[in-house]
């Protein structure tokens, strides 16, 4: 064959010349995953303009985020709200189909950036129809089994991610010191040190067990089994004066650190990915815009390198009433040190406001950068760049049979037997099997929705027993009669009361979430009192309390011939029965001080006047019968 022309030579050295100039270009440091993560976000950052980054620092709400939304605001991430769902029952794969729709705008803005989507897991992923729903904080306090609590973070990861979802605001690690608070189920203890070991279960339950010698308060997250966690609500919220929610937690500094802020040092010791600042004030500043606490002690001395986000709508609620002087409230918060804004609504207004803020100068760059820089951190950190798109794969995951049977053990090992045989008589518990006749009685005892209590399907709660848990139906022998109430007639009862071998009372709270919650004097809810009064006063019982914190029982502990503390157990309350009838032993231990009178709150172990009805740490044990 005969050699090439020069012209031909030439022509093909420009087109090879053209080709490497454009796999040149094509190159981008940010989305090579060899590349260390800090080049990674310099480079990136280097990249986006002022609007690019405000939108990596606003949160939308799921019922906004449209595509076309998304690409032009660059949202950085959505949030679902309690109870805001794709459609009513959706599916796992209605889930993932919706964040892959948002996943897919986001991907097509001009760097790609995808977003990442948080949603409230906080006792399983109970937004989602058919999750398992675990025993909400209180409970797994009771257990202090540390391997329960990580498996409990485990499946709850599994299943978000079954939903597409790769963040969770969860834990919440406030230490509740006056359960009057309607968040105190949220919380696993009154006591700091026990909420400091369930914390550091927790986190690598949910993000993965960091490395050795992983430097303290970088994030992190394993992998797509994984998702990113969130420790709240920063700082003191559980301490609030009577327990009224977002209210002013009154405290010198030292107590603050003693108390409240040790389980945020060993969520950042543990890779934490995010903390979400508390709707709550410190000595009457607001801990959003405490520049103090958030920049100068979880930012520097801590040496937190995850982001910092609002609570809902939280800008908004630094000034009464809210939205008030919004410009300068956008201004407190991201100079105090927040990186990421929860505005659900209001993005148009936050981002013009901080846009033009940033322009004038009022808000430096810098303080963005490290925002943004933060939120880039977690990205990569979690290979949301390289794994954008939910796995079609880890659709089984949700409310799985594995995760069905890690919350049935953890109901198990929640329960706490206070009472359990009246003075000079024999133990009740465990019940028996071969019981001819039994009564279960009580608004509880029929209820998946009570048992399961606020954060569940919806923000709230709802009472109903669309899943009926047939636990004591299954312990007892065949041949057992059970009669069911949820108000026995006091006088049908004294007809028949000679025919029972005894009495189930289960009661407690309705569901409730945050300030609905708030409850300054703690009683059970009627017709509870009249309930046990009825039923203990002719039949031998067994008194249940479902709720998310103790209650005023001394009135009525006398009549009770047995009492168990079964807090908020969730879908699988056959783990209650599996306890009462021996299956398992009691083993649970109070995870905070039981109270005879709310005159004597707050009142916690410790303290110098310490007259409980039950100690912190009390509970009666049994043997598992052959």
């Amino acid at each position: 064959m005969g050699g090439r022309s020069p012209a031909v030579a030439c022509l093909l050295l420009i087109l090879l010349s053209s080709v490497a100039a454009t796999e040149a270009v094509e190159y981008v440091k940010y989305k090579d995953p060899s590349k260390p993560i800090g080049e990674r976000i310099d480079d990136l950052l280097s990249r986006m303009t002022i609007a690019e980054k405000i939108g990596q620092m606003s949160q939308i709400e799921r019922a906004n985020a449209s595509s076309a939304v998304i690409q032009k605001y660059f949202v950085g991430s959505v949030l679902s709200g309690g109870g805001s769902v794709p459609s009513d029952n959706a599916t796992a794969r209605d889930w993932q189909q919706m964040v892959t729709k948002m996943q897919k705008a986001a991907l097509k803005t001009r760097l790609g950036i995808p977003i990442i989507y948080g949603i409230d897991a906080v006792h399983g992923h109970n937004n989602v129809i058919n999750a398992t729903i675990f025993p909400h904080n209180i409970a797994l306090g009771a257990t202090r089994d540390l391997n329960v609590v990580k498996q409990v973070g485990q499946a709850t990861a599994h299943e978000a991610r079954a939903t597409g979802i790769p963040y969770t605001f969860a834990p919440c690690v406030a230490v509740c010191r006056d359960p009057r608070w309607g968040r105190c189920y949220e919380s696993y203890s009154e006591d700091t040190r026990l909420v400091q070991r369930m914390t550091s279960a927790v986190v690598p339950g949910l993000q993965g067990e960091p490395p050795a010698r992983h430097p303290k308060g970088t994030p992190f997250v394993a992998g797509q089994m994984n998702v990113a966690g969130c420790a709240k609500h920063f700082v003191g919220d559980g301490g609030t004066r009577r327990g009224v929610n977002e209210n002013n937690t009154v405290i010198n500094f030292h107590d603050l650190m003693r108390i409240h802020m040790p389980p945020y040092d060993d969520a950042v010791i543990k890779g934490i990915a995010s903390v979400m600042i508390s709707y709550s004030s410190w000595n009457g500043v607001k801990m959003h815009q405490n520049r103090f606490l958030v920049t100068d002690m979880l930012k520097n001395k801590m040496k937190f390198r995850g982001f910092v986000i609002t609570d809902w709508q939280a800008v908004d609620r630094i000034t009464s009433p809210p939205h008030q002087h919004y410009y300068h409230s956008i201004q407190e918060t991201i100079h105090a040190g927040i990186d990421m804004v929860m505005i659900p609504y209001d993005y148009p207004e936050f981002v013009a406001d901080l846009t033009a803020q940033v322009s004038n100068g009022t808000i430096k760059i810098d303080r963005v950068n490290d925002a943004v820089s933060r939120i880039l951190r977690v990205k990569f950190a979690m290979g949301l760049f390289e794994n954008p798109l939910p796995d079609p794969r880890l659709l089984g995951e949700l409310g799985s049979k594995d995760h069905r049977e890690i919350a049935r053990e953890a109901v198990r090992k929640s329960l706490v037997l206070l009472k359990n045989g009246k003075p000079g008589q024999k133990p009740v518990l465990p019940l028996a099997k071969k019981a001819k006749k039994i009564l279960v009685a009580g608004s509880h005892a029929h209820n998946l929705g009570f048992q399961c209590g606020g954060w569940t399907k919806s923000w709230q709660g709802q009472g109903g027993n669309n899943i009926t848990t047939e636990g004591i139906k299954t312990a007892v022998d065949k041949a057992t009669v059970i009669d069911y109430s949820d108000h026995p007639d006091n006088s049908s009862i004294a007809k028949t009361a000679g025919e029972y071998d005894y009495a189930i009372v289960v009661v407690g709270e309705p569901p409730y979430a945050e300030t609905a919650g708030d409850n300054q004097n703690l009683t059970i809810p009627s017709p509870g009192p009249e309930v046990i009064k009825d039923v203990c006063g002719l039949v031998k019982c067994v008194v249940i309390l479902v709720s998310g914190r103790p209650l005023v029982v001394e009135p009525y502990i006398g009549a009770m011939d047995a009492f168990v503390a079964a807090w908020l157990p969730g879908t699988e309350g056959h783990g209650v029965a599996d306890v009462l009838f021996g299956d398992y032993g009691f083993t649970g231990k109070l995870l905070r001080t039981w109270f005879k009178s709310v005159d004597q709150l707050p009142m916690n172990i410790g303290d110098r006047r310490y007259d409980p009805l039950f100690p912190f740490g009390f509970g009666l044990t049994t043997q598992k019968l052959n």
